[in-house]
Order: C-alpha cells, then sequence, then structure tokens
C-alpha cells in the first residue's frame, strides 16, 4: 500500500540500530484515522470475499486499525485482553505472547462467550515481526474451533522470521507495508 509506506518514509523513525521503527506519532500511539480508514478499506477489498464473521486482534495497537476495518467487514471487532479484569466472568481461552517492544511474556486472553467455533476470524495487527502475537491469536481461534481465514498487517518487518513463520502454518499474510531492511541510515521495502 504505496500511501502507507509514504508515511512511513516521511515520519517513521528507526531507532536502536535498525531494530524498532517508531511509527507512532500515525499509527500505534496517536492514530490518523484518515491513514486508519484507507487501511480498512484495504483490508477488506484483500479479505472481503473469505466471510468474516469476527475480526480478532491484541490490545492496545491493533484496536483502532481492527474497529475501523470492521465496519467495513460490518462484523464485531474482538481484542485479547493482556491482563484479567473483574469484568471478564466465566472463562476464557489463553496463549503466551513473547513481546519483542516489551521485551516479556504474557499471556493474552478471550473470554469464550465471544468466540464460536462456527466464526471465520480475520486477524489484524499493525506490526509483524517475529510473530508471537499472531501466534498467540492463533492459537485462540484454535482454541476455540474457529476457523483463521488470514492475518491483515499494516508492517511487516520481512528481515525477521515472523511473516514465514505464519505463512509455514498455513496462514494467509497480507502486509500493507513489507520492509526488507531497516538500518540507521534508512529502510527499503520489499
Amino acid at each position: 500500500m504505496k500511501l502507507l509506506e509514504e508515511r512511513i518514509r516521511r515520519d517513521g523513525r528507526i531507532r536502536e540500530n535498525g531494530t524498532i521503527l517508531k511509527v507512532d506519532s500515525f499509527l500505534n500511539h496517536q492514530m490518523d484515522v484518515t491513514l486508519f480508514n484507507e487501511i480498512g478499506k484495504e483490508f477488506f477489498r484483500l479479505f472481503g470475499d473469505e466471510r468474516v464473521t469476527k475480526i480478532l486482534t491484541v490490545e492496545a495497537s491493533g484496536i483502532g486499525i481492527a474497529c475501523v476495518a470492521g465496519q467495513y467487514f460490518d462484523v464485531p471487532v474482538l481484542f485479547a485482553k493482556k491482563s484479567k479484569t473483574k469484568n471478564i466472568d466465566g472463562s476464557v481461552y489463553t496463549a503466551p505472547v513473547e513481546s519483542f517492544t516489551h521485551g516479556g511474556v504474557y499471556d493474552v486472553m478471550v473470554a469464550k462467550d465471544f468466540l464460536l467455533p462456527s466464526d471465520r476470524v480475520l486477524l489484524i495487527d499493525d506490526f509483524l515481526a517475529n510473530g508471537a502475537a499472531l501466534e498467540g491469536l492463533i492459537s485462540i481461534v484454535e482454541q476455540a474451533g474457529a476457523t483463521v481465514v488470514g492475518a491483515g498487517v499494516c508492517v511487516e518487518k520481512a528481515f525477521q522470521p515472523g511473516g514465514e513463520r505464519i505463512r509455514a502454518k498455513g496462514v494467509r499474510v497480507e502486509a500493507l507495508a513489507r520492509i526488507k531492511s531497516m538500518s540507521g541510515e534508512g529502510l527499503e521495502f520489499c
């Protein structure tokens, strides 16, 4: 998606010797809703024929993107929580997720009431690097007996193993911007 690539080139910042791409000014802290609308439209173009019944993401960065996409699919958006709160009663599906940016492992959870075996689930996230978040979401969908129809990610760091790992599971992954390489001097898209 050229619009997203252009925005990354203009406003993205590379940190930590080329390991972190900061897009927090428009994607995952401050949100450019006009850009999100174009992202949602593109995910619908890519996955609109998959008979999606739910969109699943992980809190927090994927929620805004997933909600806008949900408007195009006209389906509920569900997010995996990183901690159990008092308002989650009943049983949950859980999966461990290792966070590249936070440097730790945490369990994500989804209440069983909201994910059914009949669901056809589209996974949405802002980044795909090592693939741990998507693997956790796939596990949750599988625990529910539901079907993963694909994964839509805004930015894939193609030089990291996540995309290959998720595709090897047979999951269709569509990344709107795929980064081939990244360093202090800049980045190159695939």
